[in-house]
């Protein structure tokens, strides 16, 4: 029995662990907007993300239309190759939004 226990113990430690490397991360966000969109946009990362206030850009997400928005602030974007990076895409917009007073280094 103690063995089982300390089994479920490793297991949930271990599921616990991979779920925070799973989780999006604006450092990230930010690196993939300077490699794979800066030049497609035209602009820097500071201009994508004051595109919107904090608020809008949670709405757009919560709606499923972020990667729309993303085409339309970026025509030029091949949005189908950015579909994994969207969770580091928003938190990177949401991150450096108009009212957010933080401003990227990109």
């Amino acid at each position: 029995m103690k063995k089982l226990l300390t089994m479920v113990a490793a297991g949930f430690v271990a599921m616990s662990l991979m779920a925070t490397t799973a989780s999006a991360d604006v450092a990230k966000g930010q690196k993939i907007y300077s490699k794979k969109l800066k030049k497609a946009c035209g602009f820097t990362g500071a201009k994508f993300a004051a595109t919107h206030s904090q608020d809008e850009w949670e709405e757009i997400k919560e709606s499923g239309k972020f990667a729309d928005e993303i085409k339309k602030i970026c025509p030029n974007a091949n949005v189908d190759k950015l579909k994994k990076y969207l969770d580091d895409l928003y938190d990177f917009a949401y991150e450096y939004a108009n009212d957010s007073g933080n401003v990227p280094a990109c």
